[in-house]
């Protein structure tokens, strides 16, 4: 009886990230068309101050287990956090939502390689075969025709690196403290930084609130905030409780499937036959890559 519950909690969690994905793949469209309207820092700030706030009131009575430890956990996991998204975000003003979106997904290469430097777990021959096959995958993705890797792509690239420090340290920290309780957590850190870097970053003109009146920003930011920050990393956080990071890497990987996927039919961007290529034999990695560690694991 106990091996068909946690049979049924691993199904259950891995169509919980599946449903993830393709949240945040449509993401990707709605972060194109509202960083055109908003300086990016300023959107990160309103979208993850109003995910902490409904996060906050759903789950209040999770709040009465914060203690010092999961506090430094949880910041720790919105510093990851919010470097992935401020470079994302970035990148994606840079360069097109499809690429941003593939990019982000060499997370998956580098999660098994950072194990291996923080848990002292040696990547197999498959995961050096996997990050071989996807840096091809990526230049024939981004290398452009004086043979340089686009600004937005170069940010882009820097933000997977963080989310797979993020997804590492998930691993780990929710095996001792209440997942709920960190995506509060992480969700707030990230929506103080980013209030505190808007000066800095976009300058004190961004403070831009009344365009938040606009009616068509706004569903976009509900979009953000609810399904794409809340309900995403929440689903995040509890699933891969019960998944390996490995596992869980694959898995959200199909979010570049889903972005590219709304980026060519609501934004009409135009996929090459390089850059379909080169696609491909990045997803192609992403399996190699978490294929056999997926099979050892079982």
């Amino acid at each position: 009886m106990e091996t068909k519950n946690k049979t049924g909690v691993k199904t259950l969690s891995v169509l919980g990230l599946l449903v993830t994905t393709m949240i945040w793949g449509g993401s990707f469209v709605v972060m194109k068309n509202s960083v055109d309207v908003l300086e990016p820092t300023f959107l990160l700030a309103v979208r993850f101050t109003m995910a902490a706030f409904f996060l906050a009131v759903t789950f209040h009575k999770n709040l009465a287990l914060l203690n010092r430890e999961s506090l430094r956990c949880g910041v720790i996991l919105g510093i990851f956090l919010e470097l992935s998204y401020l470079f994302q975000t970035y990148g994606i003003k840079y360069t097109t939502a499809s690429k941003n979106a593939f990019i982000t997904t060499l997370y998956v290469i580098m999660v098994p390689f950072l194990h291996w430097i923080i848990n002292k777990k040696k990547p197999k021959k498959n995961n050096i075969a996997a990050a071989v096959l996807a840096v091809i995958g990526l230049a024939l993705l981004t290398l452009e025709g004086n043979l340089r890797i686009n600004f937005g792509d170069f940010l882009t690239l820097i933000c997977g690196l963080c989310f797979a420090f993020h997804m590492v340290y998930i691993d780990r920290y929710t095996e001792f403290h209440d997942p709920v309780l960190l995506t509060i957590i992480q969700i707030a850190v990230v929506g103080i930084l980013n209030w505190f870097l808007v000066p800095f970053l976009d300058g004190p003109e961004a403070y831009e609130f009344g365009l938040l009146a606009d009616s068509g920003l706004i569903m976009g930011l509900l979009y953000l905030a609810v399904f794409s920050t809340m309900f995403g990393f929440l689903m995040q956080n509890v699933c891969q409780k019960y998944l390996s990071a490995n596992t869980s890497s694959l898995l959200l990987s199909m979010e570049s499937v889903f972005g590219t996927l709304f980026s060519v039919i609501f934004l009409r961007e135009t996929l090459t036959g390089k850059m379909l290529i080169g696609c491909c034999m990045m997803f192609l990695a992403v399996v190699l890559s978490e294929l056999h560690i997926k099979n050892s694991n079982a």
